[in-house]
């Protein structure tokens, strides 16, 4: 339950929000679990087939607290004496030892036990923030684990104002949920609602996110929803998230259209939520949509921007959807009403691959659908360059039309962590093209009329060679 004055009737405190916070309120959520100051913790958790579940306390002394469920798969209980740093599993049946798969934090990894964590001990002094409109966003895109020698977001914080100076007003991070290791792309987590023990842990995390609204810098964060990584991944042992209607290239797709998809639906809505509600973190960047599967009337994008907006609506401010998408559809963009899924940006790869095969020359790969220069003229004046025409690369037309989509809702950039880290030697484009050509690319993207993003060390020229983890 998230919420900042608690009920006055049971005179407790609902752990969460800071009181002092623009974050007031209260939202139910099903899963994870409910910590309440001096009143003990609610225990949480959705495994549908199960015949018995428990929770089994590890620390401070161990013990095992049965759970009951309900009709639609919870199972619950709640425990007095409950307090901060607290460690505990899910014993499944009497056998399996399983972290809490909406755990908040993992202290010691991905096969470690859960740690209760008490949101409303973190002291918030962003009350005033407001955001910053998509339209006046300058975007660094950062990975905690490469940013800074140290690779936690502690060591951030000293970078930020010389971020400021250089006119960036917004940080994206990639994905900072629990990964297994120390450090990775991000793309692998497997606790969604865990922040990464190694970078620092939900307080970095808050600390970060506080002080770059000091200094008016907003904060995007990367999520995944399309799949999670191999190692450590339990979800499967507590219920159906995932199906084998669909595959795609980084492990099994999410259920959200079959048997049992409402619950699973709701795991990744509360998440979103989660993000901007105990992290104050002010937009989210959806990992690669077009993996995201859903046949159904109502599709998952279009209900997660429902809630989302509604967030918005009783928070006061706006917290945005960003996606990213090789779809070129428009629907992504288009509001709910007009049957789009009403996300409020979109990533334009068709800008970059325009840029890149202009000042490279290659031609492998789908940069062998661009090359020429009426490529990048359609793409300045509408985004997408394929907008229905036929894909040499795909073997089939591609693409609707953007020229309709405000350009304040389109992401531009001339590389970011894909187009370099996918590379098989991870080059810059500094190492791929001269300065001349490099300063052209700079400013293509940023004179635009689209929001520019910059890669972390493109915003002052210093161009590591690679990006490798």
């Amino acid at each position: 339950m998230f919420g900042s004055k608690g009920n006055k009737e049971a005179n407790i405190y609902v752990v969460g929000l800071n009181p002092k916070s623009n974050y007031k309120g209260i939202f139910a959520m099903k899963n994870g679990i409910k910590y309440v100051r001096n009143e003990g913790c609610e225990f949480n958790v959705w495994a549908p087939f199960l015949n018995k579940v428990a929770v089994k306390i590890i620390s401070p002394e161990e013990k095992v607290i049965p759970m009951e469920k309900d009709n639609e798969g919870y199972w619950k209980t709640t425990i007095a004496g409950i307090t901060p740093a607290m460690k505990y599993f899910y014993l499944l049946g009497d056998e399996e030892d399983r972290a809490d798969p909406a755990s908040h934090y993992q202290p010691e990894g991905v096969h470690g036990a859960s740690q209760v964590i008490d949101h409303s001990a973190f002291s918030w002094s962003d009350g005033n923030w407001q955001g910053i409109p998509l339209s006046e966003m300058i975007i660094c895109e950062l990975h905690v684990g490469t940013f800074t020698p140290e690779g936690t977001f502690e060591a951030i914080i000293p970078r930020l104002d010389e971020l400021r100076d250089t006119g960036i007003n917004t940080i994206e991070l990639m994905p900072v949920s629990q990964f297994p290791g120390e450090r990775n792309w991000g793309y692998d987590g497997v606790y969604p609602y865990a922040v990464q023990n190694s970078y620092g842990g939900p307080e970095g995390l808050k600390h970060l996110v506080n002080e770059c609204h000091k200094r008016e810098i907003l904060v995007i964060l990367d999520v995944v929803y399309n799949h999670l990584g191999p190692e450590g991944n339990y979800l499967r042992d507590f219920g159906p998230y995932f199906t084998n209607t669909y595959s795609t290239p980084w492990g099994e797709a999410i259920n959200f259209d079959s048997a049992y998809s409402k619950e699973v639906r709701n795991f990744f809505i509360e998440n979103a939520i989660h993000w901007f509600s105990h992290y104050h973190v002010d937009a989210l960047r959806l990992d690669a949509i077009h993996a995201i599967f859903d046949m159904g009337a109502k599709h998952f994008l279009s209900e997660l921007s429902e809630r989302v907006e509604e967030f918005s609506q009783k928070k006061g401010r706006k917290f945005s959807l960003i996606a990213e998408s090789d779809l070129n559809d428009s629907r992504v963009v288009i509001p709910r009403e007009s049957w789009g899924y009403g996300i409020d940006g979109v990533w334009c790869d068709d800008f970059h691959h325009a840029i890149h095969t202009l000042l490279t020359g290659e031609k492998r790969g789908y940069y062998l659908d661009f090359g020429k220069i009426a490529y990048m003229v359609k793409s300045m004046k509408e985004g997408f360059v394929y907008s229905g025409e036929y894909s040499e690369f795909r073997k089939r037309n591609h693409g609707n039309s953007s020229k309709d989509i405000p350009a304040k809702q389109m992401v531009v950039f001339s590389q970011n962590h894909d187009q370099t880290g996918n590379r098989m030697l991870g080059e810059r484009l500094s190492t791929l093209v001269s300065f001349e050509a490099l300063k052209l690319a700079a400013g293509i993207v940023l004179l635009s009329p689209y929001i520019p993003l910059l890669f972390m060390g493109e915003e002052y020229g210093r161009m590591p060679h690679s990006f490798t983890l």
